[in-house]
């Protein structure tokens, strides 16, 4: 045994965690990164420190492959032995353990297959989750299934909880109470540099990074070089930002490596190991606490994180880059002080910290839960309402994931797994790349679907183009670290397919399929047949997205495509294609037939101003086929006809000879309840009532404008509390005058009006009312010729005052007639003077 790990702080920590263990069965273990919980810790739990001490099995999970690999190689160096031998590692595709082991590290996702084959997880004593303050979807769901197996297989199986951080308390109770052992490191000042860029920088969207903040960070990396000593350890989001910063650090007087989990394994190592010459380590998050850079005295942060966001109503999932909580800052500061006195450049005001965040958001709140979904079935609880999980998953997340499942016949109607559920599960993939594997081995042979389903587990690097087809034949030529683990991967998929031979299928096509087998939603159909030259067709996916080919796209004009990777920036209106192969409508059916359906379309053309009917077939949102359907159902033509009313409005499509609708809008105003809006906003609301049955026998526009709405409206009157009878006394359709003619009262202005010649109301002497007294007439009083002289809503204050004026100017013109001086006493005529 080194005696190195005489000195690492968590020793003195080790007496009580046995004792937790021994008294409880679980524990939480809060330990600062650096202290030796990831290494010593579970060297510790199997007996290996202590001659004569029981040896119990441990499993170890880490959240990253990179920080298994690390951690394996740590524990076997302190025991001067070799990675396989007491302390072996397992993860996706790898697996170096023998007899001697012991202690083996896997990645919590191989600790999720294990608990499905053996719940018991038989000859293993006791399980370390590390990193549990990291809140990683899979890291949840292992602690929730071993609380399970505890309580009902395997009271004797102990469980640690391994935390970076101080925030335990949650931990404790979710394990029953457990007792929390804390180990404090030896903890060196760290002093805190605030360097924000001098001009303002774009937002990130989506994984995008504006090249500004990149470049400044760049230069405080140089800056930081200048004025202090020791290693920089510097943190960015992405593989992506970290070349970009890579870039702008030629000629430092530094070592520069990038540490991130697809970087080379000589990398990784030399990263990890002591050097002699200083050192710039650009890393993502995977450095926080997961691992530890010997050497560093400087951390540059860019402030930056991602995380998981999936849009479940257009099926898509993506990373995004966030500003990184406090926590994560507060964690990545810490690495400048784990071995001396430190400084911590940080690239953003100071003030910016009261809108971040105070902890990473758990990847349960964000991540696409199809794969947990499906997890829960196989363990038998569907809802995984009985795990003991630390956050409830979002129940709209749940749903969108059972559709999925659903779907891919993985679960029955009730949510429970199926056999092929079960063995879509065991592939080690995500669903939906699990059906395409097992579905595209007989389809296309297994060994092309392992290479186009191991190039959709990890993405390729963007560098190599949005064509699949073409970045399969360049990864299988390639000798780089991509192509390495896409090799392995491949082994191993074809391991987990069945033994299928190649079939007649084109590789063009071959890689499409899969695709679509993979995502059916995702199918996309151009929608301009021949675009101009150098144009490019938008496209419509099966999920009914929108969806545009990036700039710069390699894809060119393909009447179909199978999109394996897409986002949607914000503020964009359609989706981004990353990914993609070319396909057929042949393939396209053949891959989405669970989406092919024959639907009759009946709907109001907006354009045509009627009715569309037509027969259908359509692949989810994309249309195949339709023809004209000659005898639609009632019902889909009904629901058209109000359609059609709602955006072209009720006045526009239906007529109104009579004046019926007009007055009972008075009424309603003048009066309100009981009398019935009859607005076209209500009008629609209450179609049933008025409407029915003549909608119902419509068949087009022209049937709408011969209804009869006079009688259709006297539906809606108040017959039932009796006022239906008062409405020509309340609102009258015609009012008769002193001369006994019946004139028809205006209502289509704010207030009605009579229009009358002025002759025809000597005598009258006050305005009728109407609506019970509650709204006067206005009289508009005419001429002999039909014009109006004046208007007036107080007839006895006209007579008296302004009728002088209008006899004044009127009888010169119109001698005929008669202009007494007192209107009020005079014989009231339709007639002219007799002629003398």
């Amino acid at each position: 045994m080194h005696p190195s790990w005489r000195e690492l702080p968590v020793r003195t920590a080790l007496p009580a965690l046995h004792r937790a263990l021994g008294e409880h069965g679980t524990a939480v273990l809060a330990a600062p990164p650096g202290t030796g919980k990831t290494t010593l810790v579970p060297l510790a739990l199997a007996g290996l420190l202590d001659d004569g001490a029981p040896v119990r099995r441990v499993l170890v999970a880490e959240p990253r492959r990179l920080a298994v690999r690390a951690a394996a190689r740590r524990m076997a160096w302190l025991l001067g032995s070799a990675v396989g031998a007491e302390v072996g590692l397992t993860v996706r595709g790898e697996r170096k353990a023998g007899p001697r082991t012991v202690v083996e590290v896997v990645t919590t996702g191989v600790l999720l297959q294990r608990l499905q084959r053996d719940q018991e997880l038989s000859g293993v004593d006791v399980v370390l989750l590390d990193e549990c303050h990291e809140r990683h979807l899979d890291a949840d769901t292992a602690l929730a299934f071993l609380l399970d197996v505890r309580a009902a297989l395997r009271p004797d199986l102990r469980i640690v909880c391994a935390s970076a951080t101080s925030d335990t308390a949650a931990w404790a109770e979710l394990l029953g109470g457990a007792p929390v052992v804390e180990a404090h490191g030896v903890s060196h000042p760290v002093e805190t540099v605030w360097a924000p860029p001098a001009r303002a920088v774009r937002p990130a969207h989506g994984t995008r990074v504006d090249y500004a903040l990149l470049d400044h960070v760049a230069a405080v990396v140089r800056r930081a070089l200048a004025e202090r000593e020791g290693d920089v350890l510097c943190f960015l989001p992405g593989v992506g930002e970290i070349a970009r910063v890579a870039g702008q650090l030629g000629g430092v007087p530094a070592d520069v490596l990038q540490l991130h989990g697809r970087a080379p394994q000589a990398v990784q190592d030399a990263a990890l190991t002591p050097a002699e010459g200083r050192r710039v380590v650009l890393a993502t998050a995977v450095a926080e606490s997961s691992l530890t850079v010997p050497g560093v005295r400087v951390v540059v942060d860019a402030g930056l994180a991602r995380e998981p966001r999936t849009d479940h109503a257009r099926g898509l999932a993506a990373l995004v880059t966030v500003r990184a909580s406090l926590a994560a800052a507060r964690q990545r500061a810490g690495r400048a002080g784990r071995e001396a006195p430190g400084t911590v450049y940080r690239c953003w005001h100071e003030a910016e910290d009261a809108l971040a965040a105070p902890y990473p958001t758990p990847e349960i709140a964000l991540a696409d839960l199809t794969s947990f979904a499906l997890q829960a079935a196989c363990w038998g609880d569907p809802d995984a309402t009985g795990l003991a999980l630390p956050d409830r998953p979002p129940a709209g997340a749940m749903a969108a994931a059972r559709q999925t499942l659903l779907a891919l016949g993985a679960v029955s109607a009730d949510g429970r797994a199926t056999p092929r559920g079960t063995r879509l599960a065991r592939t080690g993939l995500h669903p939906r790349l699990g059906r395409a594997l097992v579905d595209g081995a007989p389809a296309v042979g297994a060994r092309r679907a392992a290479e186009v389903v191991a190039l959709l587990s990890e993405e390729p690097p963007r560098a190599m183009g949005d064509d699949l087809g073409a970045v399969r034949r360049a990864v299988k030529d390639s000798r780089d670290p991509y192509a390495g683990r896409w090799r392995e991967e491949v082994r191993r998929l074809l391991r987990a397919a069945s033994d299928e031979p190649a079939t007649a299928l084109d590789d063009a096509t071959a890689v499409g399929l899969v695709v679509a087998l993979a995502f059916p939603e995702r199918i996309a159909r151009a929608r301009v047949e021949r675009p101009a030259p150098g144009e490019r067709s938008p496209y419509l996916m099966a999920s009914g997205t929108a969806a545009e080919l990036a700039p710069g796209t390699v894809l060119g004009t393909l009447p179909w495509l199978a999109v394996a990777v897409a986002d949607r920036p914000a503020g964009a209106h359609s989706a981004r294609v990353l990914l993609a192969a070319a396909l057929d409508e042949d393939t396209a059916r053949r891959a989405g037939a669970a989406l092919l359906a024959t639907r009759a379309e009946v709907h109001w053309d907006t354009r045509r101003g009627d009715i569309v009917s037509r027969r259908v077939e359509s692949l989810g949102a994309v249309e195949l086929a339709g023809k004209p359907l000659t005898n639609p159902d009632r019902a889909l033509v009904r629901a058209a006809l109000l359609e059609g009313l709602a955006r072209e409005g009720v006045g526009a499509l239906l007529t109104f000879p009579s004046n019926l609708r007009e007055r009972l809008a008075f009424l309603h105003t003048a009066i309100g309840a009981p009398w019935p809006d009859v607005s076209d906003a209500a009008l629609l609301d209450r179609a049933e009532e008025w409407l029915e049955p003549e909608l119902s026998r419509a068949r087009r526009r022209a049937d709408l404008a011969r209804l009869d709405t006079t009688a259709a409206l006297q539906r809606l009157l108040p017959w039932a509390s009796g006022q239906a009878g008062r409405l020509d006394e309340l609102a009258p359709e015609r009012v008769t005058v002193p001369t006994g003619s019946k004139i028809r009262v205006d209502y289509s202005t704010e207030r009605p009006v009579l229009a009358v010649k002025l002759q025809e109301l000597f005598g009258w002497r006050a305005t009728p009312a109407l609506a019970g007294g509650r709204t006067p007439l206005t009289i508009h009083l005419l001429s002999p010729a039909g014009r109006t002289a004046a208007i007036t809503g107080d007839l006895a204050s006209f007579w008296h005052n302004g009728y002088p004026a209008v006899r004044a100017d009127l009888r010169g013109r119109y001698p005929r007639h008669p202009w007494p001086e007192d209107p009020t006493t005079a014989q009231p005529t339709k007639r002219t003077n007799a002629r003398k």
